[in-house]
């Protein structure tokens, strides 16, 4: 019989914002001496609690497998035993509560993907009990604040790490996986389901390929005194639901707004006239990309793919948005939705110009542009108010069509502030107080009452 090699993963994760600046951390310990195998940390950009803390697991056991490569093959059998004080990640991961939000079924999936079902186990700890796992989250997400990556050489997590004790033997391998079963066979025929792996619930099409068929026996990792705990509960536990609250907006909101639909706004990379700061517009010449605009649409696409919480992508209808959208989308295997309403401005007679040949060619009118919204650029442009009419329209029509969800919408400056603004009931002035960069992401949500949160503007940190 081959050796058995016993780890413990512990893993957390951290959202300033919920959703906000996140991170993740994770920690493997051999389970025989308490010894710290390895550490993981990463800075993910606005996600929730929840998707940092799948985020964790995830790294953890991806961690925990490239310390035995071999498992399964000549090498050692491997037993990894999570602890987590997330008890949403624990009880979905051990099988006893449905998967139904959208970003957690991927992320579950995957998890479950790394190792065979029946080699992990899931236990609950409190808080303190997670210290190292939290100060690595917490290391992740200032870095990320900073504008710098973890490094673990320069982490101080573990000196916040209780004192560890061996974990007790839990007997021969697979005697935790058949207890798990007989527990979650018993809660399935409780809620009148003779199948115990429906109670995951991962939809096929939401995870990577072949993810599925482990995530549905995801439950198999449930300790043996869980098995005894959920026979004795099963005639009376309510099938529980996912707690991925939305934050309330504001001191006086309603704490039943339920979630929003949440719109991260990333503009377009750059174009050929985007270092030289000229007008580019709905009117002018549709420039594409540039050879910097696409790395920089490439870079984007691999963090929304990291972060993986867009679940929609819609474009304007230019040239430079509907590219940038499509390496986003081709990343994370999503269509992409015209809309005519986030087009840029139609910068008249000023397209192509830059803003000093525009004050030298048209002055007055520039000046007067600057300070009536209602003005438009000479020779027929959009006013501010113009676009901003049809960009509110587009939101009313987005946010009732992706209620709920998290939409990625690539757009452009204009249409960018104008979300912002509207959000923050800012006056129109307040437009040329915002910088606004190529490829920058923000972040806006809309609740069901109407409410507006700004949580982000103008970050380019999955740039550098």
């Amino acid at each position: 019989m081959s050796a058995v090699r016993r780890l413990v993963v512990e893993a957390d994760g951290g959202s300033r914002g919920n959703p906000g600046p996140a991170g993740y951390g994770a920690v493997v310990i051999d389970a025989a001496t308490g010894e710290t195998l390895a550490e993981a940390a990463e800075y993910i950009g606005v996600a929730t609690n929840n998707v940092a803390e799948y985020r964790g697991l995830i790294a953890g056991l991806t961690a925990a497998k490239a310390l035995f490569p071999d498992v399964g093959a000549a090498g050692p059998d491997l037993e990894v035993h999570v602890r987590m004080d997330s008890k949403l990640v624990v009880e979905q991961m051990s099988g006893r509560w449905k998967i139904k939000h959208p970003d957690m079924k991927p992320l579950a999936a995957r998890a479950a993907a790394i190792l065979p079902p029946s080699s992990v186990t899931y236990e609950w700890i409190p808080r303190a009990q997670n210290k190292h796992a939290d100060r690595l989250a917490n290391e992740a997400m200032d870095a990320g604040r900073d504008g710098r990556q973890w490094e673990a050489s320069a982490s101080t997590a573990e000196l916040d790490a209780p004192a560890r004790t061996p974990l007790p033997d839990r007997g021969p391998p697979g005697d935790a996986a058949a207890g798990a079963a007989k527990a979650r066979a018993a809660l399935a025929a409780a809620r009148g389901g003779s199948d115990a792996g429906t109670l995951f619930e991962v939809d096929a099409d939401a995870a990577d390929s072949g993810a599925g068929a482990g995530a549905s026996g995801a439950g198999a990792g449930a300790t043996a005194s869980e098995a005894g705990a959920g026979d004795a509960v099963a005639s009376e536990e309510p099938e529980p639901t996912d707690v991925t609250a939305a934050p309330q907006v504001g001191w006086a909101a309603a704490p039943d707004l339920g979630a929003p639909a949440t719109f991260v706004l990333l503009r377009h990379g750059e174009t050929l006239l985007t270092p030289e700061k000229r007008f580019s517009g709905s009117g002018g010449t549709d420039p594409e990309l540039s050879a910097v605009g696409r790395d920089q649409a490439a870079r984007a696409a691999a963090h929304f793919a990291a972060l993986g919480t867009v679940q929609e992508i819609v474009s304007s209808p230019l040239r430079r948005c509907r590219e940038t959208a499509a390496a986003v989308a081709d990343r994370l295997g999503l269509d992409v939705r015209i809309e005519d309403g986030l087009r840029e401005t139609d910068f008249g007679a000023w397209e192509g110009l830059t803003f000093g040949e525009v004050r030298e060619r048209y002055g007055d009118d520039l000046t007067t542009w600057l300070a009536d919204p209602e003005a438009a650029p000479t020779g027929g442009g959009e006013s501010f108010a113009e676009v901003a009419e049809r960009v509110a329209a587009a939101r009313d029509r987005l946010t009732a069509r992706y209620a709920g969800r998290t939409v990625l919408a690539v757009t452009h400056v204009t249409p960018i502030k104008t979300l912002v603004r509207l959000a923050l009931e800012a006056p129109a002035k307040a437009m040329f107080r915002m910088e606004l960069s190529a490829a920058s992401i923000s972040t806006v949500a809309y609740y069901g009452d109407g409410n507006a949160s700004v949580r982000l503007l103008n970050d380019t940190s999955h740039l550098r």
